[in-house]
């Protein structure tokens, strides 16, 4: 035997449900196909390890931004004054940690120097690398991905040297998979200039 009650209740819910559902966009709509990310071009070897004073390390910050890459898209420059967003192209997190993430593992794996990274050691370590990620984009006029960086290598004695450091890859189609690798490979180009830089 069928309660009705409990029958039309359950109804009621459910259609209250469908109406939320339809009005309500959890997650802010459909997920991205695909998630770009950067990959070090060289990785230090499993049971790799490093010893030594931590005012003789080097700690690498995440670079600062511009509003422009201060999210998890890639830019495109479409004029002298104005900017877009590659359509469908989406990082798996901010381009600055990123970025940093290439830069300290290829510095780990190509230098001499001992790199920390988090907590009290980042700051502990006497020599400093920080800077600001000027581009991580794609120039429409150019066609080309360009990443500039804008590095500040702070020394244990006061010294403070800076670079400018910028890779472009040219001949890109504006579409999201192909700058995203186009962007991954100049990342890499400047971060293997960085690690001759800082020795």
């Amino acid at each position: 035997m069928t309660n009705k009650p409990i029958l039309a209740a359950a109804l009621t819910s459910l259609a209250a449900l469908a109406t939320l559902s339809a009005c309500v966009s959890i997650g802010g709509g459909d997920p991205p196909d695909q998630l770009l990310t950067l990959t070090p071009s060289v990785n230090i070897p499993a049971g790799t390890g490093a010893e030594g004073e931590i005012a003789a390390a080097l700690s690498v910050q995440v670079p600062s931004v511009t509003q422009r890459l201060n999210v998890t898209r890639i830019p495109v420059t479409t004029s002298d004054s104005s900017l877009a967003y590659l359509a469908d192209a989406f990082w798996v997190e901010k381009p600055a940690q990123l970025f940093r993430n290439v830069l300290s593992e290829t510095i780990r794996a190509k230098g001499n120097r001992m790199v920390v990274s988090g907590g009290e050691l980042e700051y502990a370590a006497r020599t400093q690398l920080s800077g600001t990620l000027v581009d991580m984009g794609y120039d429409a006029t150019t066609g080309s991905a360009v990443v500039r960086y804008d590095a500040v290598l702070e020394l244990p004695d006061g010294t403070v040297r800076t670079r400018r450091f910028e890779s472009s890859v040219s001949g890109i189609p504006a579409e999201a998979g192909i700058v995203g690798s186009a962007l991954n490979e100049a990342a890499n180009t400047v971060a293997d200039e960085v690690a001759e830089w800082v020795g």
